[in-house]
């Protein structure tokens, strides 16, 4: 019997909990995981749960507006996350967002907490599948100001830091936003490396143009209307 749109959907969330606490992208029960399911209704991790050891049947369907639907006697004792105003908000942004992730990853925010910037135009695959990587103003974290903190960025940003926090990183699909993820912290790394060799050098001006020309062939890079 093949699987439906939702237990698909069920089941990629949980593997990209695997993949965050295997590469150590999450601590404890931090971070949360959202697919969009309909236009009117995402899937989002709980609150309080590994999200390296989820079960399909744990996850929450909520509607658009927070509200939560069909529980099951594996959900009715479980919270939404309490950030899932932060994803709502992208998907609301963004029709074309079909998977959000948002984490802790360690390089990324080491460097944001040190003020060095992560995006340095030395990496030519980083400038093409993340582009600038802006920096959200600091929130408390679980609260409306999340979402207000990522209101705008998130509308031309696939990939973006909340300040002393963690990452977002939104895709077509969860998964595309766990690559984007892993892009991402792998940037960081190379930065750390290359702060801790003393500098490094940027690209030439007419290289990193033609970089984001490319990024914008590709329909990565994102104008305002």
């Amino acid at each position: 019997m093949s699987l439906t749109r939702e237990q698909m959907l069920r089941e990629q969330i949980c593997l990209v909990g695997q993949q965050l606490h295997r590469f150590e992208l999450i601590d404890g029960s931090a971070g949360n995981i959202s697919a969009r399911l309909d236009a009117e209704r995402i899937l989002i991790t709980p609150s309080g749960l590994a999200k390296g050891f989820l079960q399909p049947e744990q996850l929450l369907l909520l509607g658009m507006d927070g509200q939560r639907l069909a529980d099951t006697p594996a959900t009715a004792a479980l919270k939404p996350s309490s950030e899932t105003p932060m994803h709502l908000e992208a998907y609301r942004q963004r029709p074309d967002i079909g998977g959000v992730v948002h984490a802790h990853p360690l390089y990324a925010v080491a460097l944001t907490i040190a003020g060095i910037n992560l995006q340095r135009y030395t990496i030519p695959e980083a400038i093409i599948l993340l582009g600038d990587v802006p920096y959200a103003p600091y929130a408390t974290p679980a609260g409306d100001e999340d979402r207000l903190a990522i209101s705008d960025l998130i509308t031309q940003h696939d990939a973006l830091m909340l300040s002393f926090h963690g990452s977002l990183t939104v895709g077509k699909d969860v998964w595309e936003a766990y690559l984007l993820l892993e892009t991402l912290e792998h940037t960081a790394r190379l930065t750390y490396l290359v702060h801790q060799l003393g500098g490094g050098m940027s690209l030439p001006e007419d290289r990193i143009h033609q970089l984001l020309a490319l990024r914008r062939s590709l329909g990565l890079m994102r104008d305002r209307p």
